[in-house]
């Protein structure tokens, strides 16, 4: 029997090949299909990927569309030279330090922030516009196969955007994925737009249409938590990176639990809400060894750590709680903001 669920898949630069990793293990399974994606930023990237290769051999023409688009960002996609670089290369904490450190990039985050991306005019060009408009937007654009749904955020509003359908195409999702100390505002239709992240990480409200099925697995590439306290800059300035990012799907998450509780407890009619499903593929573990350096700077290494981790934690997933889709939520909201 097929099992649909809609994915929300985060924003958070070159982190994002964790992402591919988990679609990667999830896409293996044919008893799995994906109903809608919502993505923001790198998120937006696999989904589109993803559809895009969808149309073009369902799960494993998804699986060859993620694997070229990270063969793009920098990742060694051949399986045998990846394990050898992974089992060969100093542990992931190691290059996370040795990235921050860099002067390279101690140059580069110097710059950002003393500097705004205007003063450099059409010079600074995103460097994913090389790879998004290599992908094929009639395929992603399609009515048919996974709904898919991104966003970008109005730098004039600060509101969401949400591009869907033939809205979609490389402007939207550039914007998706624009850092405003990085890159200029992306101009779509007379609007200006940055990262998607501020207002939704990933956005879930376009998954509670009552003709897509209960369950929304998150796929959450930024830490919830951490134990210890940032006391140093570069991890200070981490980890306001990483709760911005947070903000906006704890918001909704939070918002949801409420409407579960109104649901259970009869304050309202059924049927007046829908009783969403959460579930949740992570590595906090990990993803406390890594930092915004390792976000920003796409390296072989990290990347093969990230898409082998990614693949584990689905692999987990679904051996732990692939009975529970479709039947009952696998993330305990009520505990989260007890």
């Amino acid at each position: 029997m097929t099992t649909r669920i809609n994915l929300g898949l985060q924003g958070g630069g070159a982190h994002g090949a964790f992402t591919w990793g988990a679609l990667d293990r999830l896409l293996e399974d044919d008893s799995i299909e994906i109903a809608a994606l919502s993505g923001t930023s790198a998120g937006a990237l696999n989904g589109a990927a993803l559809k895009a290769g969808w149309l073009n051999g369902r799960h494993e023409g998804a699986r060859e569309s993620l694997s070229w688009l990270w063969g793009q960002i920098g990742a060694v996609t051949d399986e045998g030279l990846s394990e050898w670089i992974n089992a060969l290369s100093p542990s992931v904490p190691a290059v996370a330090t040795a990235l921050e450190y860099s002067p390279a990039y101690m140059a580069m985050d110097m710059m950002t922030r003393l500097s705004s991306p205007y003063l450099y005019g059409p010079m600074l060009q995103n460097p994913l516009e090389r790879i998004v408009t290599q992908l094929d937007f009639g395929d992603v654009c399609a009515d048919e196969g996974p709904e898919l749904h991104i966003c970008a955020t109005n730098v004039r509003t600060g509101k969401v955007r949400l591009f869907q359908g033939e809205d979609i195409g490389p402007q939207a999702i550039m914007a998706s994925a624009c850092l405003p100390t990085l890159f200029q505002a992306v101009e779509i239709e007379g609007e200006a737009y940055w990262d998607g992240g501020y207002t939704g990480n990933p956005p879930l409200f376009p998954l509670f249409g009552a003709h897509l099925p209960d369950d929304i697995l998150i796929i959450n590439i930024n830490p919830l938590e951490r134990d210890e306290v940032p006391r140093d800059s570069h991890a200070i300035q981490n980890r306001i990176n990483e709760i911005s990012f947070n903000s906006s799907l704890l918001r909704e998450l939070r918002a949801i639990d409420f409407a579960r509780r109104l649901l259970s407890e009869g304050k309202v009619p059924k049927g007046s809400m829908k009783n969403v499903l959460i579930h949740m593929v992570a590595d906090d573990a990990l993803m406390n060894d890594l930092n915004v350096a390792t976000k920003t700077i796409p390296t072989p290494v990290v990347l093969a750590r990230l898409k082998e981790a990614g693949r584990d934690a689905m692999a987990r997933f679904l051996a732990e709680h692939r009975d529970d889709l479709g039947k009952r939520a696998t993330v305990d909201l009520e505990t989260m903001f007890a």
